[in-house]
């Protein structure tokens, strides 16, 4: 056993760490065995009360590499949180609170899910930026509500990931002082040395957008514990550079890119332990002297932290946690003719902010575009505007950290093209249950000359097939507020594809349905031979199409589609009122639209890139004027 404590415990991690992976025969313990010493060290600083899981105070730490999750799961257990010995045994089995990657809303004490590389940088810089303006909005003076820290483990794959780069410009932006990004340096990957794809100069990346850099031996436990400190009293955000080696203690694989992904064995392991001085024929073992210096179950600091609190300030907290969605004045478009989705939704979102204390968000340097400016309530961070400048990807990933901090509820907006580039964010956020509004404009090729590359096309068909994921594509401003009306109540993401052009408003008049079963009947027809199914722009389309193909004797019922999810979740006594089974059931949409054969026997979509050209020149060339539409469901029809 090592004379040095800190060694110890340090040891005592690391091996239950390779424990774990040997048991479950799968995993990676490379890492977590080389940041065990940064870790011990980092336990004794960081603030955090097991017995009050969601305080609001707390640090939050953050581990982008999520692959290390033995060492997530091991401190949490060790810090007090409701992980047994019994869940590390179960590591990445079936059913266990211990899966392979750490997920949100499924393991105590995990903050947010993480995995994809780069995510959880993004992560931790969005609760920085929440605390960030959390403080501007509760501390007083000298009375520091607000004053936690945020801390966040990385990996050379992390920073390779363009997300990370980023998002830690905007951290360095507006200087999130209580950010600490510990850089696990280890200088591997799966494929070997980094150097085969990588040999930039990270720390002056990290000076070059306005870090305090801090390059440290990451198992000098002296060095580790000075370079907190300095980390916390800084008044810059901080990356620790720990210069570590991969699976530090392994006995004849110290260093070598073999221990990243795969077990140990068994008898490297007992070699190992016995090396470090411990029992090589203890496995999952945890001396009573280091239970009692990771525990943190007693430490009381959030009763604390309650206690302290003015009442003003607790009514301040209330203001924002207490979301009360009736108190929200929609406006009301009765008188308006016409008006773009993206117009309506402007309106909307400034009704909701008004209402909501909560309520903030931003858009990727497009708000003039997006429409997504909240009127006269400032910038970030002071203010309720967040400019997130052209960063897609960081800014979904920033915004589900924003959406889960414990005070507000928070939107994002860029053009409909691209959320591809958000596509990684949205996944976490559906996954993960984080009810972060996604705002995308621009919906069709309605956009004219901008030509194939902003026309989205495949999207919808995209955003649809993902799981807990809630796409809304309103057909006017009155759809609008309804749609709006579902989504807030959804603890789950929602996305808003929201149109350029002005589209006419629609009679708020509902033969079936509603807009929160995700479609209803809008117009019935007797001796209906036809239904057309369509969302946003297109269902004024078959409005007007219905009326020509009367002339020639197809009688159409109107289903309009607002939310296509919401739709496939409803009851199949639902669908059959609205979707009457004998009529032939035509779907139309300005998208690839597949998913539409669920319940139409034909789609009208497009099954190719748009083009370069005048809004109206381009609906005649792919078939979307009344004229073309009445002749293609003419030609399906007979």
């Amino acid at each position: 056993m090592s004379n040095n404590p800190l060694q110890h415990r340090a040891n005592i991690l690391r091996f239950l760490c390779a424990d774990m992976v040997q048991k479950a025969n799968s995993g990676h313990p490379g890492a977590p065995m080389g940041l065990a010493d940064v870790a011990t060290v980092l336990s004794s600083h960081i603030r955090l009360d097991p017995a009050c899981e969601k305080w609001l105070n707390r640090d939050r730490i953050v581990f982008s590499g999520g692959h290390a999750s033995s060492l997530t799961y091991s401190l949490l257990h060790l810090w007090g949180y409701d992980i047994s010995l019994e869940d590390l045994k179960n590591f990445r089995q079936l059913g266990s609170k211990t899966p392979g990657h750490p997920e949100y809303g499924h393991t105590s004490g995990v903050e947010i899910t993480t995995g994809p590389l780069g995510q959880g940088i993004a992560n931790a810089v969005g609760f920085s930026m929440a605390s960030l303006y959390a403080a501007n909005q509760l501390n007083i003076k000298n009375d520091k509500v607000i004053d936690h820290h945020i801390y966040c483990l990385c990996g050379d794959g992390d920073l390779q990931e363009g997300i990370s780069y980023e998002a830690l410009s905007t951290a360095g932006k507006h200087q999130l002082s209580n950010l600490t990004l510990i850089y696990d340096s280890n200088d591997i990957t799966i494929e070997g040395d980094t150097d085969i794809a990588w040999d930039e100069d990270i720390p002056k990346r990290f000076e070059a957008i306005g870090f305090d850099v801090l390059t440290i031996d990451g198992h000098d436990f002296d060095a580790i514990d000075s370079s907190l400190v300095k980390s916390r009293n800084s008044d810059r955000p901080t990356v620790i550079v720990a210069r570590t080696t991969i699976g530090k203690g392994s006995a004849s694989m110290e260093g070598s890119s073999k221990t990243h992904g795969s077990p140990l064995g068994i008898d490297e392991i007992k070699l190992s332990k016995q090396k470090a001085g411990l029992d090589p024929d203890k496995i999952f073992y945890i001396d009573d002297e280091t239970k009692k210096s990771f525990d943190k179950r007693a430490c009381g600091l959030a009763k604390a932290w309650q206690d302290s609190l003015s009442s003003d300030t607790i009514q301040k907290i209330a203001t924002f946690t207490d979301e009360n969605f009736d108190n929200i004045v929609y406006p009301n478009f009765s008188k308006t003719k016409d008006i773009a989705t993206r117009d309506s939704n402007h309106q909307i979102l400034n009704s909701i902010a008004t209402a909501l204390p909560s309520f903030i968000g931003g858009s990727a340097d497009l708000a003039p575009s997006n429409k997504t400016e909240l009127l006269d309530m400032g910038s970030f961070p002071v203010g309720r505007n967040i400019h997130f400048g052209i960063k897609e990807h960081s800014m979904g990933a920033i915004t589900n950290a924003i959406n889960l901090y414990g005070l507000f509820r928070a939107y994002t907006a860029t053009f409909f093209v691209f959320s591809d580039y958000m596509k990684p964010a949205c996944r976490i956020s559906a996954l993960s249950n984080i009810p972060q509004h996604f705002i995308w404009t621009h919906d069709s090729i309605a956009v004219g000359e901008d030509g194939a590359t902003h026309q989205p096309i495949e999207q919808l068909s995209q955003f649809r097939s993902m799981p807990n994921f809630y796409t809304f594509r309103p057909a006017d401003a009155f759809e609008n507020i309804q749609c709006w009306k579902k989504a807030l109540s959804l603890d789950s993401p929602t996305a808003f594809v929201l149109t350029r052009q002005k589209l006419k408003t629609l009679k708020p008049v509902k033969e079936y349905g509603e807009v929160s079963n995700g479609a209803y009947l809008l117009t019935k027809r007797d001796k209906a031979n036809v239904t057309m199914m369509a969302s946003g722009s297109e269902v004024m389309l078959c409005l007007q199409t219905a009326c020509a193909l009367e002339e020639v004797g197809i009688i159409c019922n109107i289903v309009s589609v607002p939310c296509f999810d919401l739709l496939c979740e409803q009851p199949q006594e639902y669908i059959d009122k609205i979707l009457d089974k004998e009529t032939t059931v035509i779907a139309v949409e300005m998208a690839t639209a597949t998913e539409y054969y669920k319940f139409a026997s034909y789609v009208i979509g497009i099954d190719s890139f748009g083009s370069s050209g005048k809004d109206g020149d381009l609906l005649d060339k792919y078939g979307f004027t009344i004229d073309k539409l009445k002749q293609k469901i003419i030609d399906l029809y007979r």
